[in-house]
């Protein structure tokens, strides 16, 4: 007997049809709901066969009307930026006074910072893991658990949850750490099934500056580079090397490794081509540790030296930040895009005079100005996003100023650090005949800072600078 009506006993109408008329008899089960004034044993061949299915689709369609609405208003506040999971991401907590925000958790942040530096440092997902396990910090599961939240967490083995790589893993690719939320990336299948399924990256929630940051945009992209190669410790040196996860031969690709040279007293550290040490073709590239460093330290100086240009540079682009038509009028690509929507609208304009001369039909006239108005359109709408990455580009442009110059004070007091190296380049590719090219970062900002400072002058040095 149920309490309620018969939507307390089952809201999908196929399901307790099937129990209320075919598996309860059969069992000689006796069911009454009380409100809905049905008993199975006095009830007539109306009531059961026709009274009894409508209000199971009733109930049933209900139910898939109040999920509609729910993810509705789900997706409705994830637009505007609110949280809507249930527990804050390792790193934050929910805010006192408005449970849809995200605050800064002062200890475990310092635990995400201290991830990151540890990658930029070198260290591989695993070491990370192993070492926060050493020093005995609660794994994001347990720390919650400690708060007093009841946290149920996936990726738990055991009586209590360890750090391992696939959680260090996971915090050092969140984009949530930048201050920005990205949610809806999962969905049920539907209100009936509590499965969910990954959805589409394209088809997830992205909304940026939602809470305050706890890792720098910088620090972000170099340790995503660093994840493809991941670094790795060195057993003799009980260090990772300066040049871990950088270094890759110029001509096939491949990363290069670390070799020690021993003779009597004396060794001497090289680097070779991966390809060629496993004997499957390419040539050596080999090149001393101790020539490398000197080569990259002379081309990271000249880079930062040349991105600065004094401090007439950062005065003329303070001068121009607001100044968007000047940043407009130097980007050869939003002159193209301007030529190109000009030209739409002239054959538009010319197609009135075709159409008064009976060079072309109405129907013709019709269909090539809606063709030619697409187009310009199309392209005002392109020109419109190029403003956008201009504006963007510009803007991390004048911040990296200030950034590059606590470097520039970095390199003059003496050799370069692992930290300055990974914050400024992305890889570097040796050549033979100790011949390398450096892919720094901030390339296309250093663009546009001598576009701002010198109108058309040519940049001093190119994405890969040859050293």
């Amino acid at each position: 007997m149920t309490q309620g009506d018969l939507s307390r006993f089952g809201r999908d109408y196929i399901e307790s049809g099937r129990y209320i008329q075919k598996i309860f008899p059969a069992l000689g089960v006796r069911f009454i709901a009380l409100t809905d004034h049905y008993d199975s044993f006095c009830a007539d061949a109306g009531e059961s066969e026709i009274i009894l299915p409508v209000k199971n689709f009733i109930n049933d369609s209900y139910c898939r009307d109040i999920s509609t609405k729910v993810k509705s208003q789900l997706v409705v506040k994830r637009k505007a930026g609110e949280c809507t999971s249930a527990f804050a991401v390792y790193g934050y907590q929910k805010s006192e006074r408005d449970k849809s925000q995200l605050v800064i958790d002062d200890y475990a942040s310092e635990i995400v910072r201290g991830i990151y530096e540890w990658k930029i440092l070198g260290m591989s997902v695993s070491a990370i893991a192993a070492k926060l396990n050493d020093l005995h910090i609660l794994s994001p599961r347990e720390y919650k658990k400690s708060q007093g939240l009841n946290y149920r967490g996936g990726f738990f083995w055991g009586k209590e949850s360890r750090w391992s790589s696939s959680t260090v893993k996971r915090i050092l690719t969140n984009e949530i750490y930048l201050g920005h939320l990205l949610q809806g990336k999962t969905e049920k299948i539907n209100y009936k099934i509590k499965k969910s399924v990954q959805k589409p990256k394209e088809e997830w929630i992205r909304v940026e500056n939602t809470h305050e940051a706890i890792i720098s945009a910088n620090d972000f992209a170099v340790v995503q580079n660093l994840l493809q190669v991941d670094g790795r410790i060195s057993i003799e040196r009980g260090k990772v090397s300066l040049f871990s996860g950088l270094l890759f031969c110029g001509d096939c690709g491949e990363q290069m490794v670390r070799r020690i040279s021993r003779y009597k007293d004396t060794s001497k550290v090289y680097y070779i081509c991966s390809t060629k040490n496993r004997g499957e073709g390419c040539s050596r590239h080999s090149i001393e540790e101790n020539v490398l460093a000197e080569l990259v330290e002379i081309s990271v100086c000249k880079y930062v030296n040349a991105f600065l240009q004094q401090e007439k540079l950062f005065q003329k682009v303070k001068a121009r930040e607001k100044n968007m038509e000047y940043v407009i009028k130097c980007q050869k690509e939003m002159a193209r895009l301007k030529r190109e929507q000009n030209k739409y609208y002239k054959l538009c304009d010319g197609l009135y005079g075709d159409l008064g001369r009976g060079v072309v039909t109405k129907d013709e006239f019709e269909r090539l100005h809606t063709e030619f108005q697409r187009r310009a359109e199309q392209l005002q709408r392109a020109q419109k996003e190029q403003e956008k990455f201009l504006q963007k580009i510009f803007q991390s442009g004048v911040a990296l100023v200030s950034r590059l110059m606590e470097f520039q004070n970095t390199l003059e007091l003496g050799k370069i650090d692992r930290y300055t190296l990974t914050s400024l380049v992305k890889r570097i590719y040796v050549y033979e005949k100790k011949r390398i090219e450096i892919d720094f970062y901030f390339q296309d900002e250093f663009q546009m800072m001598q576009k701002l400072s010198g109108g058309d002058k040519k940049a001093e040095i190119s994405a890969r600078r040859e050293a």
